[in-house]
């Protein structure tokens, strides 16, 4: 019993462990939205981030027998990690070259334009559910054997 306890409990807390990347991930990819475009863009996040865990506990078992499927979720994570990071370094870049053309201006200012579209912050975000929800099911189904 006490045993049984303890496994559910160590499944649970990998579970919320892991699950705050994929938010991280989706309010850094809605981030770049306009606040109304924000809002559904999170929601939608999280959807995707639902169905995709579903969807591979599902087919855990399988995915678990395949020779090398860490490596590839770790390579995909990376590239995603490192796609973010080159639109976090190029949004600080354009956001400096704004400010600049834009500080002699006192009538003009930064207006708050959204630099992304919805497919674009929607496809950021199912790309990295996808390599996450990956992670996430694998972790707890080693944990659960």
């Amino acid at each position: 019993m006490f045993e049984t306890v303890m496994a559910y409990g160590q499944i649970i807390i990998a579970d919320l462990i892991l699950s705050g990347d994929n938010a991280l991930i989706i309010g850094m990819a809605a981030a770049g939205l306009s606040p109304e475009l924000r809002k559904r863009a999170i929601l939608y996040g999280m959807v995707i981030a639902a169905v995709l865990r579903i969807v591979f506990a599902v087919i855990a078992t399988t995915l678990l027998g395949i020779p090398g499927i860490l490596f590839i979720g770790s390579v995909l994570l990376f590239w995603v990690c490192w796609r973010l990071f080159q639109e976090i370094r190029e949004g600080m870049e354009r956001d400096a070259q704004e400010a600049m053309l834009t500080a002699d201006d006192l009538e003009q200012g930064y207006t708050g334009a959204p630099r992304k579209t919805m497919a674009g912050a929607l496809i950021s975000i199912t790309i990295a559910d996808v390599s996450m929800s990956l992670d996430n099911v694998l972790a707890v189904a080693a944990i659960a054997d």
